[in-house]
């Protein structure tokens, strides 16, 4: 087969292009005015209390709100019977105790599950609870004139102030907590006592638990066989074991999130996708992210582009010559990669043969609550912050995620660790959310400007070396999936990729959120999704419009999106020799190399 590129590929390890994104604001850098560096410093000390979070975002909602309520008697009115309403709701079921409870948790919420909130006296405080909860839900729905961003933002606010009274964060009015103290003898305080100065210790100095038994990486997480074939400063590229005697032409090379380790795409055995592609004939290649330090604070977003996916494109060519490539991309990594394609679009480089993107968002309009309080004020506090350490660090990122599920990922397990005394049961997602990453300080702030503030990828204005790309060159056949609940990258965010490209597509939407979605290994009980096919050219259909007419189908979409993959493999070939060694490029080490070892 003769190869369809219309240019070689940059050399291995090409130097960085400093200047490869002028449409994008850069962070401010270190100036020479001692007051201003003095002004950033300062700000940047606020910063680490705060945890990198400005107050601006939550001063002006609640400010916003207040006013346009205090100016709409209509609709205080209207609160003040919803509240009377509910206190009518908990009066009749105190004085009918046996009656159906008026309010009920979220299905997502499993605070109350315990059977002892279902007895006098607590399941009154959980009503009453539940009921300041739904007057809160209905208090900070859209009002006239008020802006919608605000809106959220104080249902935000006030849904994260509830999570903090709930009574079930209360040793004396949780039953749950009561009965374990009692049988027990108070022990379950004294081991939660402990779990908790262990906890604070950690985030004192800085320390990480080691991987418990059984989650070893390299042993039972991501052990699917290969080799590191190619290795610069950014990333290093694993090129796994073939399973099959022959595979099929195209290779696939996965580019994931570097803001979390690569392995959640080869967690265990059972559910390891690399493992999967593996063993249905692919050949598979991926690019794991080096975990910067802050004398990488200036690597950009173009050198993701270019010394990420495009080094990591040219090493995957000159191992499988001759023939286009399949690029998968997950998260943030899908972001990257849809920038990579559109700009070989542009230029007429027919380098990829297909193109998947999960839970990957090329508009940034709908963002999710992550977007809630970006704004100017928040991502001048982040650029302060990060440019004092050169990177943003782990737990600043990880209690941005833990907030958006705040009655889960935080209040139950402080209750299920330091009032009921109980360890954290390990699992292979929770060791690798655990085992999180930094952001170059440079990369961080032109994602944050360029992508999520001022959304330039789909206003077309978003230029990769001096050059606007867009979407729309794209045309080699894609498939995207989105996920049901995902706060990250909410689906329908994910699902307007069909609004700025005309390409063939197919498009999942499976169940589960970020990452449980993905994660779903044929036999994974109790999955669906929804699939449907998009022809070139074909007329846009909103996400709702979809929805309706979409049927769920139960099961994994790992086998429609193997046989999608195979129809665009090329046919069947001999397996491919492990990496290239006349091409420079011979086997480094097994996988999983040395780059997702860093702390």
């Amino acid at each position: 087969m003769t190869s369809t590129r219309k240019k070689p590929p940059p050399p291995l390890g090409a130097p960085p292009m400093i200047a490869g994104l002028p449409a994008v604001i850069e962070p401010p850098q270190p100036v020479g005015n001692p007051h201003q560096n003095f002004d950033r410093a300062a700000r940047a000390a606020v910063a680490r209390l705060s945890g990198g979070v400005s107050t601006h975002a939550f001063v002006e909602a609640w400010s916003d709100w207040v006013q346009h309520l205090a100016r709409a008697p209509g609709r205080q009115m209207e609160l003040a019977e919803h509240a009377q309403r509910s206190l009518l709701k908990l009066a009749t079921l105190a004085t009918n105790p046996g009656n159906a409870p008026p309010f009920a948790p979220k299905p997502y919420d499993h605070r109350f599950d315990h059977g002892g909130w279902q007895k006098q006296p607590f399941q009154m405080w959980q009503q009453g609870f539940l009921a300041m909860q739904d007057w809160w839900d209905h208090a900070t729905e859209p009002m006239r004139g008020l802006r919608p961003d605000d809106a959220e933002r104080t249902r935000f606010l006030a849904r994260q102030t509830l999570d903090v009274l709930s009574p079930s964060n209360a040793p004396f009015l949780n039953p749950e907590i009561i009965a374990e103290t009692a049988s027990t003898a108070g022990r379950n305080l004294t081991e939660g006592a402990a779990h908790f100065a262990h906890d604070a210790m950690k985030i004192l100095t800085g320390q990480r638990d080691p991987a418990p038994k059984g989650y070893q990486i390299g042993k039972n997480l991501a052990c699917t066989p290969g080799q590191v074939v190619y290795r610069n400063d950014l990333m290093e590229l694993i090129q796994y074991t073939p399973q099959t005697p022959q595979v099929h032409a195209r290779p696939i090379l996965i580019v994931p999130a570097w803001i979390m380790k690569y392995y959640i795409l080869d967690l265990s055995p059972e559910n390891s996708m690399v493992r999967y592609l593996v063993g249905k004939g692919f050949t598979v290649f991926m690019i794991s992210w080096t975990n910067p330090t802050s004398d990488q604070r200036d690597l950009s977003l173009e050198d993701y582009r270019k010394r990420g996916v495009m080094a990591a494109l040219n090493a995957v060519t000159a191992i499988v010559p001759d023939t286009p490539v399949q690029a998968v991309g997950y998260c943030l990594g899908g972001t990257i990669l849809a920038i990579a394609a559109a700009t070989m679009a542009r230029d007429h480089d027919n380098w990829f043969g297909s193109v998947t993107l999960m839970a990957a968002q090329v508009d940034f309009a709908e963002a999710g609550e992550l977007l809630l309080f970006l704004d100017e004020s928040q991502v001048a506090f982040l650029e302060d912050l990060i440019w004092e350490q050169g990177y943003l660090d782990r737990p600043q990122m990880a209690r941005a995620f833990a907030a958006i599920r705040a009655e889960d990922l935080i209040w139950t397990r402080a209750v299920q660790r330091y009032f009921l005394g109980r360890e954290d049961v390990p699992t292979d997602i929770g060791v690798w959310l655990s085992d999180t990453t930094r952001m170059p300080a440079r990369m961080h702030s032109q994602y944050l400007r360029g992508l999520f503030l001022e959304n330039r990828l789909t206003a077309g204005r978003f230029a990769v070396e001096g050059r606007v790309i867009a979407l729309k060159d794209l045309s080699v056949p894609l498939f995207v999936i989105g996920t049901e609940t995902d706060h990250i990258a909410p689906w329908r965010s994910v699902y307007k990729t069909k609004l700025f490209t005309d390409s063939d597509l197919t498009f999942v939407l499976t169940k589960g959120g970020h990452n449980s979605g993905i994660l779903s290994e044929p036999g994974h009980k109790g999955r669906h999704y929804r699939i449907s096919h998009r022809q070139a050219g074909a007329h846009y259909v909103g996400p709702d419009a979809w929805l309706a007419e979409a049927a769920p189908k139960s099961g994994s979409w790992w086998p429609d999106w193997a046989d999608w993959l195979a129809a665009q493999g090329g046919g069947l070939v001999n397996a491919t020799t492990m990496g290239a060694p006349d091409k420079g490029l011979a086997p480094l080490c097994p996988a999983p190399g040395s780059y997702v070892m860093q702390l």
